[in-house]
């Protein structure tokens, strides 16, 4: 059963090595929007202080200096293998123990107020990644959600606590497991929260992650909610603006 593959007793037969000399950012951005990867590159000041490989392109890892922060950014993919991929990969080149992730989510409670941030403080891990780098179980508890919420309440910023559903297969979201998943108490559906949640306390590294949501589950027929432009869609400028001040927000906490 694939529940049953964490393996804390023998060692990864392909582990990232972490060199010496590698460049150091206070914190890493991750996002999924090629939009916003374009809006960085044109009005920040970026520096590329490296590239990540794979068989699907180069991706490549910048630096923003931003109120006397070393912020790290990419864009990764979407679903859990490709973005922790990516994760490990960018650990091993880039010395940083903290990531901030953010990114689109489909609402799964048509009463959460649509200008809210939703802020996951568990996920229920339904794909695969993330029982490889911790014990099976239902959910993994997103631990940093109380101090995204601060950010969050500190800056004026309206938000939402509750539970996420991680899920591989975006095209078998059924009735069935959408209201299973409600009456637990989830509120929003992506495709990484789990995943990177446990490379992240594999790894010793502090994850915070907030989603914007997007399409609407909780109706009789599914409803993109669609936006003309970027604006208030996961493709929004702010978000990452948001994301930068989060990043300055966590850079002096202590790993725990």
């Amino acid at each position: 059963m694939i529940t049953d593959s964490f393996d804390n007793q023998t060692e990864a037969i392909i582990e990232p090595q972490r060199k010496a000399g590698i460049p150091s950012v206070d914190v890493m951005i991750i996002t999924f929007s090629y939009i916003i990867e374009e809006y960085i590159k044109e009005h920040f000041n970026c520096t590329q202080i490296e590239t990540l490989f794979s068989a699907t392109g180069l991706t490549p890892v910048y630096q923003i200096d931003y109120k006397g922060k070393k912020i790290g950014f990419y864009k990764t993919y979407i679903g859990g293998p490709g973005a922790v991929g990516l994760v490990e990969e960018a650990l091993s080149k880039v010395d940083t123990d903290k990531i901030i992730m953010f990114g689109g989510s489909g609402c799964l409670d048509k009463d959460i107020a649509r200008g809210k941030i939703v802020i996951p403080t568990e996920a229920y891990r339904d794909e695969g990644t993330s029982y490889h780098y911790v014990p099976a179980a239902d959910y993994i508890t997103l631990k940093n959600s109380h101090v995204v919420a601060g950010f969050m309440k500190q800056a004026g910023i309206p938000y939402v606590l509750g539970k996420t559903w991680t899920t591989d297969a975006i095209y078998r979201e059924t009735r069935g497991n959408f209201e299973k998943r409600k009456q637990e108490g989830c509120i929003a559906v992506e495709m990484e929260c789990a995943s990177v949640q446990a490379v992240c306390d594999f790894r010793g590294v502090e994850f915070y992650n907030f989603l914007k949501s997007g399409d609407l589950l909780d109706a009789p027929e599914w409803d993109p909610r669609s936006e003309l432009g970027n604006n208030g869609s996961q493709h929004d400028p702010r978000y990452f603006m948001m994301a930068l001040d989060l990043a300055c927000f966590v850079s002096d906490q202590p790993i725990r």
